[in-house]
């Protein structure tokens, strides 16, 4: 009995046995918990000005759009280049619209325009570092650990998230002595957000992890396609990702929650910092759980599963009008998330040969800021169109019918079962032999 528990503690601690993927995962710490705090004094600041859910959706869209012009050069650029120079570059950007932010906040302007225009600067430095980020994850622990290490990634992803919103709120109300001119508000939280951000780079740079480039072939259109070409060719990869994609995007509350803090909860710049502390609270539950008690079958099935509590969730926040109710829907939000983004994740780096993982996660990345910052983009037309809580409440109807469908058309990942490389491959093969030919 000891020897399997020793066995079994190993395999949980697996992929932190990696000095390189332990250095990788403090900086993704660092970086997020500046990020999620930031998030909350741009979100925040925006409404103060504005009192519109539209306005609030337009900072999604400035940071999804680069995604939608940039990506497959920022998969061609992973693939061919250093990942972590490539890393490090994209983050010495984002410490310089993190500086203009701080200006902005301290001289204000009559327009919010300028904010946009950051943000959109910022979209493009995640648009090229995103891709390189999740394709050199498999670089840093043994293949026998992958899964370990997507699963200790989103705990560390979804402890910052949970941590993040809260900082942010908390020192978005503090004031910062006569030194400073009484700084209060959105300048704390971008000066904290630098000190992370600086923090990212020292420990990134000092990663040692070889430098594997993909081969030297010529910047075109079929080099830039061929991400995209793989993933509609592989029936899990498109189930997975798509069901992620509208899910996500229709059931997505992020965006409103200024709203509901302000006007239905009536709960403050704090209320909104624990309102988005509660799904990362939820993820972050559930990815611990799984690191000692991972997924061993129904990959497939457990997702759609999964995504379906998402939906009914949504709905139930949607509806509250009181602070823990709303709460609780969040923490449900954040747990059946949680459960298919490492299932994705998984299916994702592992259905993927190494030579073509920059590209084919370029266009993951692209799905996922689709559901995420489109998302609240979306959220903020319809919440203009029929109100926060209609909007909501239909996104996560949505999100239910989105389930169903994807449970119809995509057979290979209700069947997925193992979540390693063999299963998947060999699923999607019998699927591919099974189907008749015309």
């Amino acid at each position: 009995m000891a020897s399997t528990n020793t066995v079994s503690g190993l395999r949980a601690g697996g992929a932190l046995q990696s000095r390189d993927f332990r250095l990788y995962q403090a900086a993704r710490f660092m970086v997020i918990l500046g990020a999620e705090a930031q998030s909350v004094a741009v979100a925040w600041q925006v409404y103060q000005l504005t009192h519109s859910a539209l306005s609030l959706g337009y900072t999604g869209l400035a940071l999804f759009l680069p995604g939608l012009f940039f990506v497959l050069p920022a998969g061609h650029v992973a693939d061919r280049y250093d990942k972590r120079w490539v890393i490090l570059g994209c983050y010495g950007a984002q410490i310089v619209c993190t500086f203009i932010l701080l200006w902005i906040a301290l001289h204000p302007v009559a327009s919010i325009a300028p904010i946009y225009v950051v943000l959109f600067l910022m979209g493009m430095g995640r648009c090229f570092s995103g891709p390189a980020a999740s394709a050199m994850v498999p670089m840093l622990v043994p293949k026998e650990d992958f899964v370990n290490a997507v699963t200790w990634g989103a705990t560390v992803y979804q402890t910052a998230n949970a941590t993040g919103p809260m900082v942010g709120g908390l020192l978005f109300t503090a004031t910062l002595g006569a030194a400073f001119g009484h700084w209060g508000g959105a300048p704390i939280v971008y000066l904290f957000t630098l000190v992370m951000l600086a923090g990212f780079m020292v420990l990134v740079g000092a990663i040692r992890v070889r430098a594997v480039t993909g081969e030297k072939k010529a910047f075109n259109a079929n080099t830039m396609l061929a991400g995209m070409k793989y993933v509609l060719k592989t029936r899990l990869l498109l189930g997975s990702i798509s069901l992620d994609l509208f899910a996500v995007l229709l059931g997505g509350a992020v965006a409103l929650m200024p709203i509901f803090a302000h006007d239905v909860l009536h709960a403050g710049p704090q209320g909104l910092g624990l309102l988005r502390a509660m799904p990362s609270l939820g993820a972050l539950a559930v990815s611990i759980t799984l690191i000692f008690r991972p997924l061993k079958r129904n990959a497939g099935k457990t997702m759609l599963w999964c995504v379906a509590i998402f939906g009914a969730a949504t709905i139930l926040f949607g509806l509250s009008h009181t602070i823990w109710i709303s709460m609780v829907a969040l923490l449900l939000v954040g747990a059946s998330d949680m459960v298919s983004v490492v299932i994705r994740s998984s299916v994702l780096q592992l259905a993927t040969p190494p030579e073509m993982r920059g590209r084919v996660s370029a266009v993951n990345w692209l799905f996922i800021g689709a559901s995420n910052e489109f998302g609240e983009f979306e959220s903020g037309v319809t919440a203009h169109w029929f109100g926060a809580v209609r909007a909501v409440v239909l996104g996560g109807i949505g999100s239910l019918l989105v389930t169903g469908a994807a449970a119809v058309l995509f057979p290979a990942l209700r069947n997925a079962d193992q979540l390693t490389a063999e299963s998947l491959r060999a699923a999607e093969v019998e699927l591919a032999e099974a189907e008749p030919i015309d």
